[in-house]
């Protein structure tokens, strides 16, 4: 059963060789404009790209399927300019060349299916120019030994051969790189179902024909520049993915427009240096956009894994009344038992512990339903009960390090929220308060945590040290993500702070003091509150 599963794996690659053989030559055909000297010297060669994307994907056994793509296409679309002998032995020195340059290919990005950053971008033009300008100086260099190009005309055709090889790879491989691997397969079919690659893909072929036909402009290139308008919407909205379908569109838009005879008075090399060019601002927009988004992405999973660890602190303190209770009833059930009670006072006792669980795992609902969809738990609670309920944890740490923590709450307050994550928001600015005063040389540290009214039905809680305080450089600062003023700190906990608070309508700040202050505003529960999910 191996085996024949071996062999139609074997057999559905060198299918795929063989269709990349014919694809290739279709290539050359389609590219084959303006040549010189009727040689495979013209201003665009795709076909190398699809060659180095099937190198990337086979390796070496691309190369017997490639060397016959060359041949092939020096027999049918030139009909073998440089006969027999010197067509095999200047497609296989190519061959080589291409091969070379694919294996240097393979070793940059043996971890990558993409163009996804800079460095990877910059990477593969770096090894795709040098490469391919060694490799065409060598071809060019074969033909002038067997008299096909002249001395004088040794520069314009090898400037010519190896413009043509890196336009046309530029341009097309991206986007055959992407069709080649599943990830980069799955990323166009993201583009293309959305509208707006429908619109700037529909501008691209409006904009090449308006300039090609003298609609924009005249039929110069000088107007050419109206064609960045869709690759860099193209980039900045879906990044390379967006931008190698657009350089394909307007490149195949080029093409038509060439074949059928609307640009007559731009030579062809021109205008494709310009593609290049064009197809070049667009991948490293896209690259930057790219490269954002994988930061941004990284950030959010840095934040959920830093809420979990946060919010892990209330759960701990949320679960420890309950099974300290459980804990309580099931010995009390012991003791019942033992006394060979069986009546109402042993039911009593367990269904309080039946309570008690019940509320444990009301706890560990509604914690999972915050990481999973940050819902919000609203009920109407004490003020002064949160503070004083988060302050009480600090109690022992603060006595052990002679610490004074003062609680000064207003009576009567109440406000509607998600309890557990306005405790985690007042647990966190007390373990800062807490570091803070840890660093005083003198003594008598100091931590105030108070509640009041303000006008307008607001509620206001203040957590004051007399630690460092924030200077302005850092209050600019402190709320970004990765910005601590603790040399141990991970620079999330405000972060997540501020956005648990502004999710409650309130605002929550630092002020700049040469002592710490932390404040942040909610709305009181009679004044209204966010609706209940």
């Amino acid at each position: 059963m191996a085996t024949y599963f071996s062999a139609r794996h074997h057999a559905r690659d060198w299918l795929a060789l063989t269709l990349f053989a014919a694809l290739y030559v279709l290539l050359d055909w389609v590219s084959y404009i303006e040549p010189l000297l009727g040689l495979n010297i013209t201003p665009w060669n795709p076909d190398p790209a699809l060659g180095l994307v099937i190198w990337l994907k086979f390796g070496r056994r691309a190369a017997v399927p490639w060397f016959a793509a060359l041949v092939l296409s020096e027999w049918w679309v030139r009909g073998l300019p440089a006969g027999w002998p010197l067509t095999l032995t200047l497609s296989l020195q190519l061959l080589i060349g291409y091969g070379l340059v694919g294996d240097a290919l393979r070793r940059a990005f043996a971890q990558a299916e993409t163009l996804d950053s800079r460095q990877r971008l910059f990477s593969w033009l770096g090894i795709v120019v040098t490469g391919l300008g060694l490799n065409g100086a060598l071809y060019i260099a074969l033909l002038w030994l067997s008299g096909f190009v002249a001395v004088g005309a040794l520069v314009e055709s090898a400037a010519r051969f190896v413009i043509g090889d890196i336009v046309g790879v530029i341009v097309s491989m991206p986007l055959l790189w992407m069709l080649a691997s599943h990830p980069g397969r799955a990323m166009l079919a993201r583009v293309l179902r959305s509208w707006e690659a429908a619109l700037y893909l529909l501008l691209s072929m409006v904009l090449v024909w308006g300039v090609f036909n003298g609609i924009i402009g005249s039929n110069e290139y000088k107007h050419f520049y109206f064609l960045f308008l869709p690759i860099i919407w193209a980039a900045t909205r879906h990044g390379l993915a967006g931008t190698g379908l657009v350089a394909f569109t307007l490149q195949f838009g080029i093409i038509l427009a060439v074949r059928s005879g609307r640009i007559i008075d731009i030579p062809f090399a021109e205008l494709q240096l310009l593609g290049a060019a064009l197809a070049l601002v667009g991948f490293f927009v896209g690259a930057v956009v790219d490269e954002q988004r994988q930061m941004a992405e990284g950030l959010k999973q840095s934040l959920r894994l830093a809420a979990a660890g946060e919010m892990a602190a209330a759960l701990a303190h949320e679960l420890n009344q309950p099974m300290t209770a459980l804990a309580a009833y099931g010995r009390a059930c012991e003791h019942l038992l033992a006394r060979g009670e069986t009546g109402s006072l042993l039911r009593d006792t367990i269904g309080k512990m039946v309570c008690e669980s019940g509320r444990a795992a009301e706890v560990v609902r509604r914690l999972r339903e915050f990481f999973r969809t940050g819902a919000m738990h609203l009920e109407t609670s004490s003020v002064a009960a949160i503070v004083k309920t988060v302050s009480a944890q600090f109690e022992a740490q603060c006595a052990a390090h002679q610490v004074s923590l003062v609680v000064v709450t207003e009576a009567g307050l109440d406000v509607r929220a998600d309890r557990l994550q306005i405790e985690l928001v007042v647990r966190n600015l007390l373990a800062n308060a807490f570091d803070a005063v840890l660093t005083r040389t003198s003594p008598g540290a100091r931590i105030e945590v108070s509640s009041k009214s303000l006008k307008g039905g607001r509620l206001l809680i203040a957590v004051r040290d007399n630690g460092p305080g924030v200077s302005n450089a850092l209050a600019a600062r402190l709320f970004e993500p990765f910005v601590s003023g603790k040399a141990s700190g991970l620079g999330l906990g405000l972060v997540l702070s501020r956005a648990i608070v502004e999710a409650h309508g309130g605002h929550l700040w630092a002020q700049v003091s040469d002592q710490g202050l932390f404040s942040f505003i909610l709305p009181l529960a009679q004044a209204g509150a966010p609706d209940a999910p």
